[in-house]
């Protein structure tokens, strides 16, 4: 399928079909095309062919079109030929070698049906727990091609039952990575970066993205999901992420320049990030969510330290005019994102958190009251 260490040539195509659909420069927009095309013609991949062309992404070329069938049908009668010469003359291993090579054919022409029915044929002439365990891995890919997270939750739910039965530990790290990947995929970011962090010094999983790609995802789920400590901890004084965050474009200032309090610098890479974040396709259906709670965790760093502080003085802070940041704050604080209130004749934000240790106590208070009458409950039973 895909060289040792190199993603997979599907995901790397899904990602061009992807980039082929958004507003991209004209001249982008056909080397796009030209790629998508080329794959195609390489890995007679007919079905997705024929959806591009219903869709007016391609052009059709019937003659193109018919020499992609004579192959296929061509490859799969010596496959077929394979599996019988192997069910007839040989042992049990070739037997499922010859399935499997018929499975990824399937996958290699993007035949999505024909591919999923194929691995379960396979998996019925595989023992070993970390062979079934690489059939769900190419299950996966298939589901992140299209973006099918009903079959990807349950090849997770399936690969996580099949480690009950034993499996090792590079596979079980790589299933983390494809797990986090769906958790940001579907908008869990808190259970991804977990995810993320824990696969940083055993990442193995390039089939799916290449390392800088792992590290941009792990400090973009991190910073909305971790408190200042463990981010400290965790993302900006780990060695993995400063090996690589340097290589991606205003990823390092982000994220500095968010724990040092600088805010005006943070601005400016937010900016320049937000392009990178809206062309990648996992991340492409939350940009707006993203963006609102990056705002969120910058906002609220900001206003932590103070009890109130004027408009004028967190707009000098960010660099942006009192105008946008009474528009924005007025916005989070109607959300109930923000504990703060605006005082627009004086042109100064109070602060008003919760108080966490009142709150803490009313529901200790609360828990001993249910207990004590759960007690009274039990003695009265035991008194009969």
């Amino acid at each position: 399928m895909e060289e040792e260490g190199s993603q997979q040539p599907q995901l790397v195509l899904a990602e061009k079909l992807f980039l082929l659909r958004q507003p991209v420069q004209d001249i982008d927009k056909v080397r796009y095309k030209e790629d998508v095309f080329t794959h195609i013609k390489e890995n007679e991949m007919v079905p997705l062919y024929e959806t591009l062309v219903a869709d007016s992404v391609l052009d059709l070329d019937r003659a193109l079109l018919d020499f992609m069938r004579a192959k296929i049908e061509d490859e799969l009668t010596k496959l077929d030929e394979k599996i019988a010469d192997a069910e007839e003359n040989l042992g049990e291993s070739e037997v499922r070698e010859a399935h499997l090579a018929k499975s990824l054919f399937f996958i290699r022409i993007m035949d999505k049906e024909k591919a999923l029915e194929h691995l379960k044929i396979t998996e019925t002439k595989t023992v070993a727990v970390g062979q079934k365990m690489d059939l769900v891995f190419y299950t996966l890919q298939l589901g992140f091609f299209d973006m099918d997270f009903d079959l990807v939750s349950k090849s997770i739910d399936k690969a996580k039952n099949l480690f009950e039965e034993g499996g090792d530990w590079e596979r079980k790290n790589r299933l983390k990575v494809y797990e986090g990947l769906y958790c940001m995929s579907t908008r869990n970011f808190k259970k991804a970066a977990k995810l993320f962090l824990d696969s940083i010094s055993t990442f193995t999983t390039c089939e799916l993205f290449p390392y800088d790609t792992f590290i941009f995802y792990t400090v973009l789920t991190s910073i909305i999901s971790l408190d200042r400590v463990s981010l400290k901890q965790k993302v900006v004084d780990a060695p993995e992420i400063l090996a690589v965050i340097g290589k991606i474009p205003y990823l390092s200032e982000f994220l500095n320049s968010l724990y040092d309090c600088q805010y005006k610098s943070f601005f400016s890479a937010f900016a320049g990030l937000t392009e990178q974040i809206k062309l990648d396709r996992y991340l492409h259906p939350h940009f707006r969510y993203y963006m609102r709670e990056v705002r969120t965790v910058v906002y609220s760093q900001f206003l932590e330290f103070y009890k109130s502080v004027t408009i004028e003085a967190m707009a000098k802070a960010f660099g942006v005019t009192e105008d946008f940041i009474d528009v924005e704050l007025s916005r989070f604080i109607a959300a109930g994102k923000l504990h703060c209130k605006i005082d627009k004749v004086e042109g100064v934000l109070e602060t008003n958190r919760p108080d966490t240790k009142n709150a803490l106590y009313q529901a200790t208070i609360k828990q001993g009251d249910f207990l004590l009458n759960r007690i009274q409950k039990l003695s009265r039973v035991i008194d009969l």
